[in-house]
C-alpha cells in the first residue's frame, strides 16, 4: 500500500505525535510498506489564496476574529503547499491535524482519509487564557469536529476520555476509534542510579495549561517542610519569565534549573527520580508514558488521558487539578520513601512497555489501513 502520513508542522518537538509518527513510518517502511511523511514548513506564511468553504457550517460568520482568520489562512497555506509539493497518488492518507485532514480530503476526494485527533486546540487556548469558553473562537474550533466527521473516512483519537470530550461535538461518537500513542522502547533505557537529593523533572511547553504555577507552589511547600530536592524544568514558552519570577518570590529559585527547549530529553531523563506534571487538561499525556519508560516514578493530575495511564498507588500517583497541597503531599510521599518510589516506577515501566509499545500501534494501524485496501 502507498500511504501518506500528513502532519501539520514538521516533527521537531518532543512528545505526542512528533515522537511517534516518524518511528511509525520507519517501522512500516522497514516491513516493505510504502509510506511517506508530509508537513507544512513553518516558513510558509500568507501564500494561499484559494477560498475555503465547509459543508456543515459557515465559517464566515466568524470572519474578523483574529484566531479564526489565522486558522483559515493556515488552511489556505496548507492547500497551496500541498498542491505545490504532492504529485503522487495514495491508497490511504493518515492526517494528524484537523487542517491536514480537511485539506487532504478536499484535494484527494476519492482517497480514504483517516484522521487522528491528538489534542484539543480550543481547550489549550481556554486554559492559557487566550479565548473565552463559548466565545466565537471556541464555537468555530469545536465546529471543526463535526466538519471532520462529515468529510473524512474515519476519526481516531488517543484516549477514551478524549473520545468522550469529542462526543459533544459529533453526530456519531460511537464511530470514533481509540488508538493510544505508542513509543519505540529502544529509545528509552532506565539507568540504575542513586541521587542523594531527590531529583524531580518535568518536560512541557511553558504555558498555563500545564499547571506549572501549581508545581512551584507545591515545591515551595516542600522547602518549607525542610525537604531537599532539585526540580529540572525542561521546555520553553510564553510564561517562562513569569515562572522564574514566581520561583524567586517563593524562595525556590535555587532549587530549580530552567533548561529551555531540549530536543531529546529522554536521553538524560533516566538519571532523575520523579516525573511530575500537574496539567489542567491532557488528551493523552505522552510525556507520562515516556517518563515511565525511562524508569521514573510519575505524579500527575486526575484528568484526561493521564488518569487512563496512571492507576493511583499502583504505577504512579494522581492528585486533583489545581491542588498544590495535594501535589506537595504526593511528591513528599515518593521523595521520602525510595523503596515505594522504586516500586511505583517498576510497575509504571512494565505497564508502559506492555501497553504503549510501538509494535501494538503498528498492529492496530495496519488493520485500519488494510480495511481501506482496494482488492
Amino acid at each position: 500500500m502507498n500511504i501518506l502520513q500528513a502532519l501539520f508542522f514538521p516533527p521537531e518537538q518532543p512528545g505526542g505525535v512528533s515522537s511517534m509518527v516518524p518511528y511509525i513510518l520507519e517501522r512500516f517502511n522497514r516491513r516493505g510498506w510504502n509510506m511517506e511523511l508530509f508537513s507544512l514548513p513553518k516558513r510558509v506564511r500568507q501564500k494561499g489564496t484559494e477560498e475555503v468553504s465547509f459543508q456543515t457550517f459557515d465559517w464566515r460568520k466568524f470572519e474578523g476574529v483574529p484566531i479564526v482568520d489565522k486558522y483559515i489562512q493556515t488552511y489556505k497555506d496548507y492547500v497551496w503547499w500541498t498542491k505545490l509539493r504532492l504529485r503522487g497518488t495514495y491508497d490511504v492518507i493518515h492526517a494528524h491535524h484537523p487542517i491536514t485532514g480537511l485539506v487532504m480530503k478536499q484535494l484527494y476526494p476519492d482517497t480514504p482519509v483517516i484522521m487522528t485527533i491528538h489534542s484539543s486546540f480550543e481547550r489549550e487556548l481556554i486554559l492559557n487564557g487566550k479565548i473565552a469558553e463559548n466565545g466565537p473562537e471556541h464555537t468555530f474550533l469545536t465546529s471543526i469536529y463535526r466538519e471532520l466527521e462529515d468529510r473524512v473516512d474515519q476519526l481516531i483519537t488517543v484516549s477514551n476520555s478524549f473520545k468522550m470530550y469529542l462526543s459533544e461535538y459529533v453526530q456519531e461518537p460511537e464511530r470514533i476509534g481509540v488508538i493510544p500513542n505508542g513509543y519505540d522502547e529502544k529509545r528509552f533505557r532506565p539507568v540504575s542510579h542513586e541521587n542523594h537529593i531527590p531529583q524531580l523533572i518535568t518536560v512541557c511547553r511553558l504555558v498555563p495549561a500545564k499547571g506549572l504555577d501549581i508545581l512551584l507552589k507545591a515545591c515551595a511547600e516542600l522547602k518549607q517542610k525542610g525537604l531537599p530536592f532539585v526540580l529540572h524544568l525542561i521546555g520553553d514558552g510564553p510564561i517562562r519569565q513569569e515562572l522564574e519570577e514566581m520561583a524567586l518570590q517563593l524562595n525556590i529559585y535555587e532549587e530549580i534549573i530552567f533548561y529551555g527547549y531540549m530536543l531529546h530529553p529522554e536521553d538524560f531523563m533516566p538519571f532523575f527520580d520523579v516525573f511530575v506534571l500537574p496539567s489542567r487538561a491532557e488528551a493523552f499525556g505522552s510525556v507520562f508514558a515516556e517518563a515511565a519508560l525511562c524508569g521514573l516514578a510519575v505524579v500527575g493530575t486526575n484528568v484526561g488521558g493521564i488518569a487512563e495511564q496512571i492507576e493511583h498507588g499502583q504505577n504512579g500517583l494522581l492528585v486533583p487539578v489545581d491542588d498544590a497541597h495535594a501535589l506537595a503531599g504526593a511528591l513528599e510521599k515518593v521523595m521520602s520513601d525510595p523503596q515505594y518510589r522504586y516500586n511505583l516506577s517498576r510497575v509504571a515501566w512494565e505497564k508502559a512497555k506492555n501497553t504503549y509499545s510501538l509494535t501494538r500501534v503498528i498492529q492496530q494501524l495496519r488493520a485500519v489501513y488494510r480495511s481501506y485496501r482496494k482488492d
